[in-house]
């Protein structure tokens, strides 16, 4: 190597290593710095693009290496961060943070368990920190301090001759081994997340085996990084169950609704509503291109660190009407719905009810028209939306779509949720409170799924109450998935059919619909969908489309002559 030299007071300094030592003395001061300079060895055919939020996110991990104490009285050492993908989150974390513990900051005794959905991608990380500490580059800085083992040098684990270690492993599957840290890197896959069996599965061992992994309880750390899938997934487990985490959560389009200030005081410091990320790797045109293509739900959760879209996913919270008079109005019929899990050890199985009245009753002219203007009646020939306003205009007189709805409530049949709970309930509890519910709103008919729980429900039910005035149906769905079920009944949401009232436990049904397919439970969904298909499927409640295709139908000049009242 050619060294170039510099005569300055008498003495010689050789550049090239006096530009080395400040390199290496910037780098142990700051992480964000060490990433800066250590990313030509990670990727050498890209260039480094930087954003705030690798400041951001390394401020709290270095915390972490400092042992910052929290006003508490605890370690800072429970860290959760959602980020979208490529934003570096898994070489920040999982290569970078445990290469500039080691070397950098002189602790290269700590050992990582690294573990993701996948071992290929655990092992993909365990590799590029392996290739930064063994290099040229590193091995100048802190070779002194850092030198694997001949002896234990695979993919899977390498150990330093500290006797510091990196394993990588497999979500659900840490066994034996123990860590200083233990990092969690996407513990779900798409399809994982969506997969109940799968999904609580993963937060079992988060929640159980995961806090058992440490070497030393009180001051060992775990940090998991992920984008969110599902509200039940591992992040919506820390956060409900305020597991004592620390969070960064960072959309890529900020959103000031959802802003916490970390543990450390530190805050997003975006200020404008869909301000983007990291606009430098991601600006506007390749966001909306990348969303147009993943559609609603996967930008809501890996972009938005939501799993549901704003606003509501299947059923926006915004469809449902809200019924603000006190008593409500008289029902020409009334449904219940029942979704049962009679056994109360399984954690997850909730039995849930709801109740549903079907009502007509006159409408004013005010809300006549908005419901008019509301309801969907296809494309014109122009492809623009007609609403039926705009389709009453053809009817012979000038009849009005409002006049039609006031004076003539049959036209207009809509459906109120009137109660609905849910509960972990044993046989005979269930039993009775059902039978307490339906007979308390006066309902005409219980519909129960026929299912293997539901069977048992129903048979007992039909023993006990041979003189009720209510009916029991087991309601078979088919093929039919649950997903497809509430697509079936959006368009009553959409076109202001469904009422609600103002009360907590309305708020319990909306909330469900609006986060499903990707909420916790969807128990009151499944009564939701059962209780509306068998409203329509039986004719109790016939859309104002249909009301108005009959009324028009009934009005055309057929030509045949009429039959005669007796044959001849």
């Amino acid at each position: 190597m050619t060294q170039h030299v510099l005569q300055y007071d008498g003495q010689i300094l050789d550049i090239e290593r006096q530009l080395m030592e400040i390199s290496r003395a910037e780098c142990e001061e700051d992480l964000a710095t060490f990433v800066r300079q250590a990313w030509h060895i990670i990727e050498p055919g890209q260039p480094y693009v930087h954003g705030w939020h690798i400041d951001f996110i390394c401020e709290h991990l270095a915390a972490i290496t400092d042992g910052v104490e929290l006003d508490s009285g605890q370690l800072y050492n429970r860290l959760l961060i959602n980020v979208p993908p490529g934003t570096m989150k898994s070489l920040l974390v999982g290569v970078f943070w445990p290469a500039w513990e080691w070397g950098p900051r002189n602790l290269p005794h700590h050992r990582f368990v690294c573990a993701s959905h996948s071992l290929d991608l655990a092992i993909r990380d365990g590799l590029r920190m392996r290739r930064l500490i063994t290099s040229d580059w590193y091995q100048e800085r802190w070779g002194d301090r850092v030198k694997l083992t001949g002896d234990q040098n695979q993919k899977t684990k390498f150990e330093n001759t500290s006797t510091g270690f990196r394993q990588a492993a497999a979500a659900g599957s840490i066994t034996g081994a123990r860590g200083d840290r233990v990092v969690i890197d996407d513990p779900h896959s798409v399809d994982g997340a969506n997969s109940d069996a799968m999904r609580e599965s993963t937060v079992q061992w988060f929640k159980e085996a995961v806090p058992t992994r440490l070497n030393n309880p009180d001051s060992s750390a775990i940090i998991v990084v992920m984008q969110r899938l599902h509200e039940a997934d591992v992040s919506g487990t820390i956060l409900d169950e305020q597991l004592g985490y620390d969070h960064i959560m960072l959309p890529m389009q900020y959103d000031p609704r959802r802003s916490p200030t970390t543990m450390l005081g530190l805050e997003d410091p975006r200020t404008e509503e869909g301000e983007l990320l990291f606009p430098e790797r991601f600006p506007a045109e390749v966001v909306e291109r990348d969303s147009r293509v993943m559609g609603p739900y996967a930008t809501a959760g890996q972009f938005q660190q939501e799993p549901t879209p704003r606003g509501g996913g299947v059923i926006k919270p915004d469809w449902w009407e809200t019924w603000v008079e006190d008593a409500y109005p008289a029902m020409d019929y009334i449904v219940a719905s029942l979704d049962t899990a009679y056994t109360s050890k399984q954690e997850n199985d909730f039995s849930a009810l709801t109740v549903w009245g079907i009502f007509s009753g006159d409408l004013s002219a005010s809300r006549a028209e908005n419901f008019a203007s509301r309801v969907d009646f296809g494309r014109n020939e122009r492809g623009q939306r007609r609403s039926l306003l705009e389709e009453a205009d053809r009817f012979d007189q000038g009849v009005r779509i409002r006049d039609l709805l006031e004076y003539n409530p049959e036209s207009v049949p809509r459906v109120m949720l009137m109660a609905a709970w849910q509960e972990r309930l044993e046989m005979p509890e269930l039993v009775h409170k059902v039978i307490e519910t339906c007979k308390r709103m006066k309902v005409d008919t219980l519909l129960i799924e026929n299912k293997a729980a539901g069977i048992s429900v129903g048979q007992e039910m039909r023993r006990l109450m041979n003189t009720e005035d209510f009916g029991v149906q087991l309601i078979n769905p088919g093929s039919i998935d649950k997903l497809s079920r509430l697509y079936s009944v959006q368009h009553l949401f959409s076109e202001g059919v469904i009422y609600a009232p103002d009360r907590h436990w309305s708020d319990m049904v909306i909330r469900q619909c609006e986060v499903f397919p990707k909420g916790k439970n969807d128990d009151l969904v499944d009564t939701v969908s059962m209780a509306l298909r068998y409203m329509r499927e039986r004719n109790l409640l016939v859309r104002a489309p249909e009301r108005m295709a009959e009324i028009d139908a009934g009005r055309r000049h057929t030509g045949a002559k009429p039959a005669p009242l007796y044959p001849i």
